[in-house]
């Protein structure tokens, strides 16, 4: 599958457009972490782009979030790698990331939430404006941006071997590539 052809399948299944800001985030950042750990990008980002598909279609029932959309997947043709990805991205279900793909996924998903809150109490409201020292503060504040789970964020150091403030970084600039798409430039 093609980006192009995931873009527009993402589409049909996503109308709310934050939702689609929060996939491109994580489809860059996925991008981004690929190349760090010497991955196929393509794959990465297609799983970033594709793993939050089958929101709309279960948001009265999130205990099956992720379940269909790993099936919406498999049944387009995706590799099973691909779809055990976005399926054990969702926490709720207890199963453990094993690949580097699936801890990626894991960790990458709370971050972007965290990084837009923090871009938007800027005055300018510009991501190009915030650093990863702003990013790495915001963590520390417990009430700020509660919806970012900070337990999962931080297990980018036992999963991917990044320090915390390695993974801020390489996030950050993943999304602030993206500023236009992202409605915060």
């Amino acid at each position: 599958m093609t980006r192009e052809q995931a873009f527009e399948l993402l589409k049909q299944n996503i109308q709310n457009q934050n939702l689609i800001k929060h996939s491109l985030a994580v489809e860059a950042i996925m991008r981004a972490l690929a190349r760090h750990f010497g991955e196929n990008p393509e794959k990465w980002s297609l799983v970033g782009l594709l793993h939050d598909i089958d929101y709309e279609k279960v948001k009265e029932d999130l205990s099956q979030h992720s379940l269909v959309g790993a099936k919406m997947l498999e049944e387009v043709g995706l590799d099973k790698d691909i779809c055990q990805a976005v399926k054990i991205h969702n926490e709720a279900h207890g199963i453990l990331p094993r690949t580097l793909l699936e801890k990626a996924l894991f960790v990458v998903d709370p971050l972007t939430g965290l990084i837009v809150a923090a871009t938007l109490v800027l005055p300018s409201k510009k991501i190009k404006d915030l650093t990863a020292e702003n990013v790495l503060n915001r963590f520390r504040e417990k009430s700020f941006a509660r919806g970012a789970n900070r337990e999962i964020i931080k297990k980018c150091q036992e999963l991917l071997n990044l320090k915390l403030e390695e993974f801020i970084e390489i996030g950050l600039e993943a999304m602030q590539g993206i500023d236009q798409e992202l409605g915060l430039n």
